[in-house]
């Protein structure tokens, strides 16, 4: 288990970095894609609650460390959408198109819904989406959907380092 947990938390350290640097530069109404996010979801659905768990704490802290939120924030939100996700494993057959969509959708309406109510707790220190209004959120919802076939496609590819034996 510790060496998948090691390379998700690399794979998605490298695709926050590569969001963060490169598609920074191409932003759509100031959303990118959270690559690191599906990187989460996929490596939490194919290995388990653990694993996601293990995974979110980890990148999120990386994450937390590429932000200006406060620490622990980020943390936090991976750490619990890494353990839901994981909750699913083995529920559905991880097909190549609608899952990963919905997973990765799913993954995004609960970052979001976890940042709105952590920054009506903690209004001046937390950051949130912008209101409902502007589109950054449904961009990046958008956007996150359109990529997650591509990208569980090509974190398949890495089947050895990132997913248990037996798993598919």
């Amino acid at each position: 288990m510790a060496k998948h947990v090691i390379w998700a938390t690399l794979f998605a350290t490298v695709a926050a970095l590569l969001q963060s640097v490169l598609l920074y530069r191409i932003k759509i109404y100031g959303a990118v894609p959270d690559l690191s996010l599906g990187v989460l979801v996929f490596s939490a659905y194919v290995n388990g609650t653990m694993n996601g768990q293990l995974t979110g704490f980890f990148s999120g802290l990386f994450y937390d460390f590429l932000s200006a939120a406060p620490m622990g924030l980020y943390t936090f939100i991976r750490t619990v959408v890494g353990a839901l996700t994981g909750l699913l494993r083995g529920t559905f057959f991880l097909d190549k198109v609608v899952l990963p969509m919905i997973l990765c959708a799913s993954a995004t309406i609960l970052k979001a819904l976890m940042l709105f109510v952590l920054h009506l707790l903690f209004a001046g220190a937390v950051p949130s989406y912008p209101s409902l209004s502007t589109p950054v959120f449904w961009v990046e919802l958008l956007l996150n959907t359109l990529t997650a076939p591509f990208l569980f496609g090509l974190l398949k590819l890495f089947g050895p380092l990132l997913m248990r034996e037996g798993t598919k």
